[in-house]
């Protein structure tokens, strides 16, 4: 009875061994092949992801022309000179006279004179002394017809009034067609240039007889 149960056992044991052995020795299935991954073309852009950079396209300018070659130039000529720029015409000369014609006027009397001045000779009118230094009248090329006198006026008092100084009243150029453009500042007199004098002609030299 005990000799049965151990070969009962040892049989079951020797079954399960070769159930092991057996599930141990069966091969493992072969491994499913590997997908090769799938590779996103360069033009397209993978989904939510960045754009991808596109290279900037050069525009090209159209030539500019070509410049004309120093061996393709018209050659200046050796004997061309140019032409020097036309001097200015100068101003025509006033004309000048002898004397000048003034005229004066006492403030307190109301007394007016005209008279004539000489040139570089002094004149007296009262309590002043005038010089004409120069009397001019328009030049040709001026517009209008005025004449122009430069002088001082020195006021000296007579032997009456010898003890007052000495002083110069005015010094400068007066226009006879605007007597205010540079008047004579005295408290007593005015002084207005007229007009410029010439000289009168010399007197004619007579003939001397001729012989019969």
């Amino acid at each position: 009875m005990r000799r049965a149960t151990r070969n009962l056992l040892l049989g079951s044991a020797c079954a399960a061994l070769a159930a092991v052995g057996l599930a141990v020795a069966q091969p493992a299935p072969p491994a499913a092949p590997e997908t090769p991954p799938v590779e996103t073309p360069p033009s397209a852009a993978p989904v939510g992801g960045p754009a991808p950079a596109q290279a900037p396209v050069a525009v090209q300018a159209p030539p500019d022309e070509a410049p004309i070659p120093e061996s393709e130039a018209a050659p200046e000529p050796d004997n061309v000179v140019a032409a020097a720029p036309a001097p200015a015409p100068e101003p025509l000369k006033r004309p000048r006279f002898a004397s000048a014609i003034l005229q004066a006027v006492d403030k307190t009397t109301a007394e007016t004179l005209r008279f004539e001045a000489k040139v570089n000779q002094p004149v007296r009118y009262k309590g002043l002394v005038l010089t004409v230094h120069a009397c001019e009248g328009s030049a040709p090329d001026e517009i209008g017809n005025d004449a122009f006198a430069h002088l001082d006026i020195q006021a000296r008092p007579d032997a009456a009034s010898a003890r007052a100084p000495q002083r110069e009243v005015f010094r400068g150029w007066l226009f006879s067609s605007s007597p205010a453009l540079h008047p004579v500042e005295h408290a007593a007199y005015d002084v207005w240039l007229i007009a410029c004098k010439a000289a009168p002609p010399p007197p004619a030299t007579p003939a001397p007889p001729t012989a019969s």
